[in-house]
C-alpha cells in the first residue's frame, strides 16, 4: 500500500511541475484568453467524449463533434483549456486521456479534477448552473 501511495504522489508531482501554457500563433507573449491565469476547464466523458457505458474504464468514448470544435476553436484563440474530469484522480487513466487527446488532434492539455480560483467557465453535462449571488437555478434540469 506505502508503495502505491508512493507511486500516486510521484505522480502527481510529475503532473504538477508541467507547463501546460497552450500559446496560439496570435499570441507571442504567451498570454492566455481571459488574462494570464484564467483557464476553462471541459468535462471528459459525456461532453468532450461520447460517455458510452459499453466501454472499459481504460478506454475513452469517441469525440462529441461540436465540443472537439468548440475546444479547438478556444485553444486557436489562445485560451488555456484544461480537461476538468473525475478520471484525474486515478493517475493510471493520465496516458489513456492523454493518447485520447493526441488521437483527436489536440495538444497535451493540463488533466484536472481540482478547480482554482482561475476557473473562468467549466463546460460539464452534469453541472447544473445556478445564477451568481442568488441561488436561483438556471438549468431546469434538477427539482431540488
Amino acid at each position: 500500500m506505502l508503495n502505491s501511495i508512493k507511486k500516486y504522489l510521484a505522480k502527481a508531482k510529475e503532473e504538477i511541475s508541467k507547463d501546460y501554457t497552450v500559446r496560439s500563433p496570435q499570441s507571442s507573449s504567451g498570454q492566455q484568453g481571459g488574462g494570464a491565469q484564467g483557464w476553462i476547464g471541459v468535462d471528459l466523458d459525456g461532453t468532450l467524449a461520447f460517455d458510452d457505458p459499453s466501454l472499459s474504464i481504460s478506454q475513452v468514448g469517441d469525440p462529441v463533434p461540436e465540443m472537439l470544435a468548440r475546444v479547438k476553436q478556444m485553444i486557436d484563440k489562445g485560451m488555456r483549456v484544461k480537461i476538468f474530469t473525475a478520471r484525474a484522480s486515478d493517475t493510471e487513466q493520465l496516458p489513456i486521456i492523454r493518447k485520447w487527446l493526441a488521437d483527436h488532434g489536440l495538444p497535451e492539455l493540463e488533466i484536472t479534477n481540482v478547480k482554482d480560483y482561475n476557473m473562468l467557465r467549466l463546460y460539464d453535462d452534469r453541472a447544473i448552473q445556478v445564477e451568481h449571488n442568488t441561488g436561483r437555478l438556471i438549468s431546469k434540469k434538477s427539482s431540488f
